[in-house]
Formats: structure tokens, sequence, C-alpha cells
């Protein structure tokens, strides 16, 4: 029998501050800019991706060669579970860590069945951003070690990575880029919120295991899982800071 994970709840946009909702809401214009260039050529994120890239294989990563950012070592790819019924599949972004000039170190774990990437190998998985069929995010989650092979590292410092995910160039799709290095930006408290509950849910898996790595334990792929809708995300930060100023 398998443990109850803790709880998790989605940020609350009146509890940010008023600096942190500006960088917010200029993310989402970003992302909006993204979808309307794409629009204007009948395009999305994800038919953009798989662009030119053959027959849609589940599990497959698209582009075949995964996308990376050579200064800020942020890394992602596309891909799809056949028995997902909920999505149409989902986009997956790293930091790779063992790039960095001054690596952070990993979770020091107890008990590990499975070995780490480490060294120039070593990887850090941020989050996963659910598509549904019309290729729209539609969600974000964590997941175990296992599911993505990454290094673990402890939610402080994931955190600290997420802001310089950036992928700034054109390859395979300007948009596309522009669009997955904006929607870290936008959902960055969801994306804290998800990676705290991740730690949390892992320390009450050990407890509920002891002796086993849980890190490994296919039980638990899908720790956490937020559902997310851009524009009633952008509506609630507007409306929190209208709020503000009517007050002051």
């Amino acid at each position: 029998m398998t443990p109850p994970l803790p709880p998790l709840a989605a940020p609350v946009a009146t509890a940010l501050g008023a600096g942190v909702r500006a960088a917010l809401l200029a993310a989402g214009d970003e992302i909006r800019e993204c979808y309307r260039a794409l629009e204007r050529g009948g395009l999305n994120v994800v038919g953009e991706i798989l662009r030119g890239q053959g027959e849609f294989v589940e599990y497959e990563h698209y582009p075949r060669e995964e996308v990376g950012d050579a200064d800020s070592r942020a890394q992602y790819y596309y891909h799809a579970h056949r028995d997902d019924t909920t999505e149409h599949g989902h986009f997956h972004a790293f930091i790779r860590t063992g790039l960095l000039d001054a690596p952070p170190a990993p979770y020091a774990a107890m008990h590990v069945d499975e070995a780490w990437p480490e060294g120039k190998e070593a990887i850090a998985h941020l989050v996963a951003i659910a598509m549904d069929d019309w290729g729209y995010p539609v969600g974000l989650f964590t997941t175990n070690r296992w599911v993505t092979g990454e290094t673990w590292y402890p939610a402080s410092t994931v955190k600290a990575l997420v802001p310089r995910f950036a992928i700034d160039h054109a390859n395979p799709s300007w948009p596309v880029n522009r669009w997955i290095t904006a929607m870290l930006r936008l959902f960055r408290p969801h994306i804290d919120g998800l990676l705290a509950h991740r730690d949390a849910a892992i320390e009450v898996w050990q407890q509920a295991f002891p002796g086993r790595d849980a890190f490994a334990d296919r039980r638990l792929e899908v720790i956490g899982y937020l559902p997310i809708d851009v524009e009633a995300w952008l509506a609630e930060l507007r409306a929190a800071s209208e709020l503000r100023a009517s007050i002051s």
C-alpha cells in the first residue's frame, strides 16, 4: 500500500509582490507574442516542434536532437506516453548542471539502487509542461528521478536554477524557444510550489519504505501536478495588481 502524498495548492496572485507580478505579466506578453506569430501561420507550439520530424512515435524525443543552449545550459525535449489520454504530450525542461562553472551539490541520498548522472553528465529536471491536443499548455508537473534519468537536487537548488533557463537561439524554432523560456518565467510560483511538494513527497515515501530507493520506485512516477491556464493566470495577476493599486 502506498502512502498519501502531501497536499499541493496553486499559488495566489495577491500573495506576490508588485515587482514579481510585473515580471510575470511581462513573461505573459512574450507568450502571447509567440502565439500570435505561430497562429498567423496556422501553427501551434506542438505542431511547430514536430514539423519536419516525420512520423510521431510515442516515447521518442522531439526534436530528434534535443534542444540546448550553450550559455544557459538549458535543455528541453517534447514527447508523449502511449497510455496517457489526458494530454497530447509534454515538454521536459532541464539545466545541464554538470556543465555549469560552479556545479551544485546533488542530494545526499542514503540509499540508491540506480546510478545518477554525475560529472559533466549531471542534469537537473526543472518541470514538465503538459500540452493538449490543440498544442496549448494545460498543466505543470514534477516526476520521480527514474522517469527522466536526472541527477537529484534539493528543491532549493532546483528553484535557484529555474531563472537561468533560457533558449536564446532560433533552432529548431524561434517562437517555441521563446515560448518555453517565457513559460518557466510566467509560472515560476507554480514551479517553486511543485518543487517544494516534490521533496516533501519523497520524504513521505522514504519514511513509508525505509531501506528502499525511493528515487527508483516505479510506483511513484508523477509526483505533483497543477493545472494551468495562461489567460486565467494573467487575468488573476492583473486583478491583483489593480486591487493593490486601488488600495494604495
